[in-house]
């Protein structure tokens, strides 16, 4: 299994966004909440310096994306 890396929420709203997410608002409390087209689930990625491995793993999961693509959105 691939590790997952350590990265601020700014860099995850851009690998999501190389995955076709896009950012509809900016929710309260620091938190960018995005949606795919076609998709029910919505992403609420907090704009913290360091996001915990934990819900960055939730994260991959509910785009439906391996932890090797969200890699290679990174690069």
């Amino acid at each position: 299994m691939a590790r997952l890396p350590v990265i601020s929420g700014k860099q995850a709203v851009k690998a999501f966004e190389k995955a076709g997410w896009t950012v509809v608002r900016r929710g309260s409390s620091r938190h960018i909440i995005m949606k795919k087209e076609g998709m029910i689930t919505t992403l609420s990625i907090p704009d913290h310096k360091i996001l915990d491995r934990g819900l960055l793993r939730s994260l991959i999961r509910d785009a439906y994306i391996s932890i090797e693509e969200f890699n290679n959105l990174l690069e």
